[in-house]
């Protein structure tokens, strides 16, 4: 079987949808092909508790705004799946779910993309696979010898499925934190190893941490602003509980035993890295820095009448950590590591020359060097907002755009003729 479209968007999430919403705006005929279900990992790669990390309000798509009853509050995956379920049909896209792509190559017309029922040809192609494809297990796993069982955020489910014993998690993240907390509230004994983190406050002054993000013009920060375009790390927020402040010193407090960096494993041993408060001391450092930051704009910007501070926001817990060499998984009874060290790009599939040596794309604001690829909803790919459901919109708008313009340069008659 063979069949034509003029543009084929691959991935049925935020990001293929909200493509697709633009695209019929646009007047472009085009396909959505997704591997599984709309909203795939949001069904499938998520932990029990997981809730949104910003609030119900900042939830927005083209054409699409939270219209809900709690919007300070923070949604459960499972309601950002009805969500996105909506969103396809109220938007009419023409999905065809359970179609993987096993194969993408470039062709004398555009691109033929390999699917189970065939083939499909295609002027234009958006690759809307998500921010975050394939968990990153550092070698040093392979090294850690059974029975410790070793999972990541997208397996992990709730506490009560890992067996009985002490839990290890590897990575500061939103994720690591997140679950770290998760554990110690259901009693098991946890080990944070840490990563380079951000802290910022939950709400500051009457307003959201996103809130304050976009006033301050922080979701205008592009990629190309950074050295190497290399974002920095990622800001540590939940929403679990009504959302609250994550600080690792506090978890610490609370009895969570802070780890450095894992470097190794043998013989049953983790050597950990003596650098817990180095990385707690930078922590510390971007969140006192934020504050400032916001105390500057509210003073430059009587007009908004903000509400004074409820707290001292420099109050906060400094004590320092024990820094430990190793971490004996026998002795401390581990029964299982939750490697929350982030995510890698997963397309083998792509048989185009858009990815550099180490598999990442090619792209400036989602515009590969092969005509009529794109990106799509890419971590940091253009700005932060990038890979949110808030800012997907505006670089799909910019995709149609250049979409429109490209199909208007082929057809523009040539010089001479």
């Amino acid at each position: 079987m063979r069949e034509d479209h003029d543009t084929v968007v691959i991935g049925g999430g935020q990001a293929g949808l909200a493509m697709s919403s633009l695209l019929q705006q646009h007047g472009r005929e085009h396909v959505v092909v997704e591997r599984g279900q709309v909203g795939g990992r949001w069904r499938t790669e998520r932990w029990e508790s997981l809730r949104f990390q910003f609030p119900n309000w900042s939830i927005e798509l083209p054409g699409y705004a939270y219209a809900g009853e709690d919007p300070d509050g923070f949604a459960h995956w499972r309601e950002l799946v009805d969500v996105i379920e909506d969103y396809a049909r109220s938007a009419n896209a023409p999905v065809r779910e359970h179609t993987e792509v096993t194969e993408l190559r470039t062709a004398d017309a555009g691109f033929v993309l390999s699917v189970p029922e065939g083939t499909i040809h295609a002027h234009h192609v958006v690759l809307a696979t998500g921010p975050f494809q394939r968990p990153r297990i550092p070698a040093v796993s392979r090294d850690v010898a059974p029975p410790v069982l070793q999972l990541d955020p997208t397996r992990y489910r709730r506490p009560e499925d890992l067996p009985d014993g002490a839990v290890v998690v590897v990575g500061s993240g939103a994720s690591g934190c997140q679950i770290a907390e998760e554990l110690l509230r259901a009693g098991r004994i946890v080990f944070l190893a840490l990563s380079r983190h951000r802290r910022v406050p939950r709400r500051f002054r009457g307003h959201d941490v996103y809130w304050w993000l976009d006033r301050m013009g922080r979701f205008a920060t592009t990629i190309d602003s950074f050295p190497g375009r290399q974002w920095p790390p990622g800001i540590v927020v939940t929403g679990v509980g009504g959302g609250y402040d994550v600080n690792v010193r506090q978890m610490a407090a609370d009895g969570v035993h802070v780890l450095g960096r894992v470097l190794d494993a043998s013989e049953g041993k983790l050597a950990i890295a003596a650098n817990a408060n180095e990385i707690l001391d930078e922590a510390d450092a971007t969140f006192t820095s934020f504050v400032d930051a916001t105390r500057e704009f509210a003073a430059a910007h009587p007009d908004l009448e903000l509400p004074e501070e409820e707290c001292d926001q420099s109050a906060l817990p400094v004590s320092t950590v024990s820094e430990v060499e190793t971490l004996d998984l026998r002795r401390e009874n581990v029964a299982a590591i939750i490697w929350a060290t982030g995510y890698d790009y997963d397309y083998g599939w792509l048989k185009a020359a858009v990815l550099d040596a180490y598999g990442r794309p090619l792209q400036q604001r989602g515009i590969s060097p092969v005509p009529g690829l794109y990106f799509l909803g890419l971590h940091w790919m253009h700005t932060i907002k990038s890979g949110l459901l808030s800012g997907v919109g505006d670089d799909a708008e910019y995709l149609a755009q250049h979409i429109d313009q490209s199909r208007a340069d082929e057809t523009r008659p040539k010089p001479g003729r």
